[in-house]
C-alpha cells in the first residue's frame, strides 16, 4: 500500500526472542514504519538482528534519544526495563510503543501517561493481537447484536510458568508471574470487546520456590521463586453492567487450556486464543447451534514470510499496534492500544492482587476509550500467497 505521508522513522530497543517477528514486520509489512535502527544492552544482539534484516543502523539509547530523526521507539525490553527506557524516549520527545505490560508498578505507569501528554507524546502498550482477526471478528458480531446484551464473561489459562522461567530468564524477575505474562492478553481482548471494568475482587497465590535439582539447564546452580501471584482467580465487574470471572494458573502442569466465552441475551460467543492474532469465533444460538464465524478483519497471525520460524505461526502479525500508532501520529487521531487502554489492563491485574491481598473490593480509578477497526480488508489474496489491503484498516 502506497502512501504520500511522510514514513515514521523508528528504532526498535531490546533485541531477544520476539524481536525476530517485529524487525521482520516493521521493517517490510506496514507501508507507514522506516525501520532505521536496532539497540539491545548487549551490542553483538543488535548486530546479529541488523545483519540478519538489513537493519541500517546500531545505536545506543543516547544516541537514539539524541536523534533529530527518529520519531518512535519500540520498546521490546523486558517489563522490569520498560519504566526507564520509556522515560528516557518520552523526555526526549520520541513516541513509544512498548510490549506488555506498560510498567511493573501503577505509580510509575500513571508517571509515564502524565509524561506524555505534557510531552505531547503517543505512548502505546501492547498486547496488539487485540488488533488480530479474531477479537475484530469478535468485536463486530457483538455490536451486530447476535448475542444481545452480554451479560458475564469467562476467561482462563494455566501453564507452569516456573518451568517456563527456566528457559525464559526474564520471567523470573518484576512482571514474570503468569497473569502478567500471559494473562494480560485475556484482559486486553475482554476489555476491547467489553469497555472498561468498574470494581474486582480476588484471590491469589504465589508461585512455589524453583529448586536448582529441578533444573535441566547446566548453567543453573541456584533456586527462585517468580515475584508475586503466579495465580490469580476473581471477578470483574464491567462498568457496562457485564459481570466476569478470571482464572490465571501458572502453578500447574504445562499442558495448556485456554477459554475465552462471552454470555448474550441472545446467544453465546466462544472465543480462541487471545494470545494469537487469528482465533476462531464461534456463535452459538438457540435452535440453530453453533457455527464459526469467518473473519471480518485482517491480521490474522499467519505467516507471511518464506520460511517460518515456529513464532510467527502464533505472533505472525506483531507489530501492527505500533504501525497503527504510526497511521495515527500522521492522522492526527488517538491509536487504539492507547496508553489508557495499557494502564487499565494494568490496573485490573493490580486491583485483582490487591482485592487478593487485602480481602476487600478494588474499585478502579482508571478507563479509556477504543473503537474498532474498519472491517472488510484482508492480509493475503490468492490462497494466501499474495499480500493484500490490511494496513488500510489502520490508517483512520
Amino acid at each position: 500500500m502506497g502512501t504520500t505521508l511522510k514514513k515514521v522513522k523508528t528504532a526498535v530497543v531490546g533485541c531477544g526472542m520476539i524481536s525476530n517477528i517485529y524487525i521482520r514486520n516493521l521493517k517490510n509489512l506496514f507501508s507507514i514504519i522506516d525501520l532505521t535502527a536496532l539497540c539491545d544492552i548487549n551490542p553483538e544482539a543488535a548486530e546479529q538482528k541488523a545483519k540478519s534484516y538489513g537493519v541500517e543502523k546500531i545505536m545506543t539509547l543516547k544516541e537514539i534519544a539524541a536523534s533529530k530523526d527518529i520519531e518512535m521507539v519500540v520498546n521490546l525490553t523486558g517489563p522490569g526495563a520498560h519504566y526507564d527506557v520509556i522515560r528516557m524516549m518520552l523526555e526526549s520527545g520520541k513516541h513509544v510503543f512498548t510490549e506488555k505490560v506498560l510498567t511493573t508498578d501503577l505509580e510509575q505507569g500513571e508517571e509515564l501517561i502524565r509524561l506524555a501528554d505534557e510531552k505531547q507524546c503517543y505512548l502505546g502498550v501492547a498486547p496488539d493481537t487485540i488488533l488480530g482477526a479474531g477479537i475484530q471478528t469478535a468485536k463486530k458480531v457483538i455490536d451486530s447484536g447476535l448475542i444481545g446484551e452480554i451479560t458475564s464473561c469467562m476467561a482462563s489459562i494455566n501453564r507452569n510458568q516456573s518451568l517456563n522461567s527456566e528457559s525464559f530468564r526474564f520471567l523470573r524477575e518484576e512482571g514474570g508471574a503468569l497473569p502478567y505474562d500471559v494473562g494480560i492478553y485475556y484482559i486486553a481482548a475482554l476489555l476491547c470487546l467489553l469497555g472498561p471494568v468498574k470494581s474486582i475482587r480476588g484471590f491469589g497465590a504465589p508461585a512455589p520456590e524453583h529448586r536448582a535439582e529441578l533444573l535441566y539447564q547446566e548453567d543453573s546452580s541456584f533456586s527462585w521463586t517468580i515475584p508475586g501471584n503466579n495465580l490469580l482467580t476473581g471477578s470483574l465487574q464491567f462498568a457496562g453492567g457485564a459481570l466476569g470471572s478470571v482464572h490465571f494458573n501458572g502453578n500447574t502442569i504445562g499442558e495448556e487450556k485456554n477459554f475465552l466465552l462471552l454470555y448474550g441475551t441472545e446467544g453465546i460467543l466462544e472465543l480462541g486464543d487471545p494470545n494469537t492474532f487469528g482465533g476462531y469465533v464461534k456463535l452459538i444460538r438457540p435452535e440453530t447451534g453453533e457455527c464459526v464465524i469467518p473473519h471480518t478483519h485482517g491480521y490474522n497471525g499467519e505467516p507471511v514470510w518464506p520460511d517460518p520460524t515456529p513464532y510467527d505461526y502464533a505472533y505472525g502479525h506483531r507489530g501492527v499496534g505500533a504501525a497503527e500508532m504510526a497511521w495515527a501520529i500522521r492522522m492526527q487521531r488517538e491509536n487504539r492500544c492507547s496508553k489508557e487502554l495499557g494502564f487499565h489492563a494494568m490496573e485490573v491485574l493490580y486491583g485483582l492482587d490487591q482485592a487478593a491481598e487485602h480481602g476487600t473490593t478494588y474499585e478502579m480509578t482508571s478507563s479509556f476509550h477504543m473503537t474498532a477497526l474498519k472491517s472488510g480488508y484482508l492480509s493475503t489474496m490468492g490462497h494466501g500467497k499474495m499480500r493484500a489491503d490490511a494496513e488500510r484498516s489502520l490508517v483512520d
